[in-house]
């Protein structure tokens, strides 16, 4: 019987690598992860010098693995994507050693679309009315601009973030720290539904897995990530939220921070980050935009990819944007005949190419979108 090939393989790794284990990543760069697998099967876990190597710890919980972990998935309603499969956000490639080995996904929309034009708004949990008053009117506008709002559902910043995407009627990403089919916090439970009729909800590990303090840490810097900016709305001193910004920093994204009182302490952090030059200070949504867009210029874009180059659903919701005038998503939804996610993503990629544009009337073909 011929072993599992590459895909399979990484989906069976997923199940016994803790999220953000840099050691056992470096371990599987090395070996690649057919041959990884096989070793831990096989019980050779021999380190340097004859050592038993901490690798053999893997072998345990490789033995819970379900042997259809597809169909395990997909009882839970959701699916696994790995570093092989067309849907996988190359973006992650950037976290080296400790990208996950896999990703299971609930939701209709493709996340590698979704997190091309992705932006991250997080905070503490104790927020401040201030903060959490912040975080949902800019979700809601950023949101509305076409982009996808990546959060990590927590209290506070993180829910008042994906309330404010799904009241815009835009798409939000829920990146959890337990397993997809687990609602952690469980108050949350209603939100991560609402979240799922339009969005997604991610996770690096398998259905049923409880949320543990340090993969919370762990699930931080698959967000930083994912997104092209990291917005951090309120933080104290020292927090979870700080790394997440801190990771968005060390692979290069933008980090943005949003100053609040001197009096608040879940501003402390907000104005040590920018006291520090460790994130950009963002005094309003536009300026969000102005760090993830430099050049943009609304009245005047330019296609960067030929007619050809787009899918066909991009060409679809193309042709059923107005030349003059404006059509808001339900509109285009009802012309183009497709979902409420696909048009949201064809949107945000004709967007950023330059076919169109988002006005007062609502989405319209740029001229050159109509000349194409």
């Amino acid at each position: 019987m011929s072993g599992p090939d590459e895909r399979e393989a990484w989906i069976r790794l997923a199940h016994a690598v803790e999220p953000g284990d840099a050691a056992t990543g470096a371990w599987l760069s090395r070996f690649g992860p057919i041959e990884a697998l096989a070793r831990l099967d096989h019980g050779d876990a021999q380190g340097q010098n004859g050592r038993r190597s901490p690798l053999e710890g893997l072998r345990a919980r490789l033995r819970d693995a379900p042997d259809d972990a597809a169909s395990a998935a997909s009882r839970v309603g959701a699916r696994i994507i790995t570093r092989v499969d067309a849907e996988w956000p190359t973006q992650l490639a950037d976290l080296g050693d400790r990208q996950p080995c896999a990703l299971w996904v609930a939701g209709a929309g493709s996340l590698r679309l979704l997190a091309l034009r992705s932006i991250a708004l997080v905070g503490a949990r104790a927020a401040t009315p201030y903060g959490e008053g912040v975080a949902r009117a800019w979700a809601a506008q950023l949101a509305g601009e076409g982009w996808t709002i990546v959060s990590g559902c927590a209290f506070g910043i993180d829910a008042a973030a994906h309330r404010g995407a799904l009241e815009a009627d835009g798409v939000t990403v829920a990146v959890l720290a337990s397993g997809v089919d687990v609602a952690y916090p469980r108050a949350h439970e209603a939100l991560l539904a609402r979240i799922l009729d339009s969005g997604l909800i991610v996770s690096e590990v398998p259905p049923g897995e409880s949320a543990r303090r340090q993969r919370f840490l762990a699930r931080n810097r698959v967000i930083a990530a994912l997104t092209r900016a990291t917005v951090v709305v309120e933080a104290a001193a020292r927090s979870g939220t700080s790394a997440t910004a801190r990771a968005a920093g060390d692979l290069g994204r933008e980090v943005l921070a949003v100053p609040g009182p001197v009096t608040s302490a879940a501003s402390a952090g907000c104005h040590r980050m920018i006291h520090d030059g460790d994130a950009r200070i963002a005094l309003d949504w536009t300026g969000v935009l102005d760090a993830v867009q430099p050049a943009r210029c609304p009245s005047a874009p330019t296609a960067r990819t030929a007619r050809d180059d787009l899918g066909e659903r991009e060409l679809r919701v193309l042709d059923a944007l107005p030349r003059r005038g404006g059509r808001d998503v339900e509109q285009v939804m009802a012309a183009c005949g497709l979902g409420h996610v696909d048009v949201l993503s064809a949107l945000g990629l004709l967007q950023a190419g330059g076919w169109a544009e988002r006005g007062d009337a609502g989405w319209r073909a740029t001229p050159a979108g109509c000349a194409a």
